[in-house]
């Protein structure tokens, strides 16, 4: 198995090539999100090992560059940022597997395993409703040929709803699948983020895709409005 470590801290990239090396795999290292953005462009691994913060490119953009290319080599995130977000964010953006520094080293290996095992991803499929599209893999978003800006928030209650078009979504649905089937926040943070999207897909373009129905939720139109 070739396996791609991509981490700017020698002592961690060191203790992962040996690691690597020990189960009879190959390692190739690069210290920054650059040179490791092109490695795996020109280059076939199994796996690619990816640190978040490191220089060039950080992590979240490494990965994020790779799957808009179509590069569906699994990636284990490796880092130290052990927030909730920093994960969502990491496998709203393509990310397979993720593992918070310190890790044990028995652990890695399997997860490696697993995602060797696995194999690349198929690529998602791209979600339409009339001329507005939604591709999850390269978390794009586009109304007819205009490119729209999403933050991951937004991209995620976007991509429910379509894949939802034509049928009606509770605010108490939105938040279990966008937020989290434990969030005690708000419920108003829905109409918020509802108001957002419509700027952002609706208003610009004369539409009225994001319909409200009152005291139950929010619809798409399947024809994208």
């Amino acid at each position: 198995m070739q396996v791609l470590v991509v981490e700017d801290d020698r002592g961690v990239a060191e203790t992962v090539r040996r690691t690597v090396v020990a189960q009879g795999w190959t390692a190739q290292l690069a210290s920054n999100g650059i040179d490791g953005l092109h490695e795996a462009t020109e280059n076939r691994y199994d796996v690619i090992i990816l640190d978040i913060m490191i220089p060039g490119l950080n992590g979240y953009e490494v990965v994020r560059q790779l799957r808009a290319r179509g590069i569906w080599t699994p990636v284990l995130m490796l880092t130290a940022k052990d927030g909730d977000y920093d994960q969502a964010d990491a496998f709203d953006l393509g990310a397979d597997d993720y593992l918070v520094k310190p890790f044990s080293v028995v652990v890695l290996v399997a997860r490696l395993r697993a995602l060797a095992r696995r194999g690349g991803p198929q690529r998602p499929t791209v979600l339409t409703a009339g001329d507005l599209t939604l591709d999850p893999a390269a978390h794009r978003c586009r109304r007819g040929e205009v490119e729209i800006e999403l933050t991951p928030k937004e991209f995620a209650m976007l991509e429910y709803l379509m894949e939802n078009a034509g049928n009606v979504v509770s605010k108490t649905d939105i938040l279990r699948e966008v937020w989290d089937p434990h969030y005690r926040g708000d419920v108003n943070v829905v109409e918020v983020y509802a108001g957002y999207l419509r700027k952002r897909i609706d208003i610009p373009f004369g539409r009225k895709a994001i319909e409200t129905v009152r005291g139950v939720g929010y619809r798409l139109a399947a024809d994208g409005g």
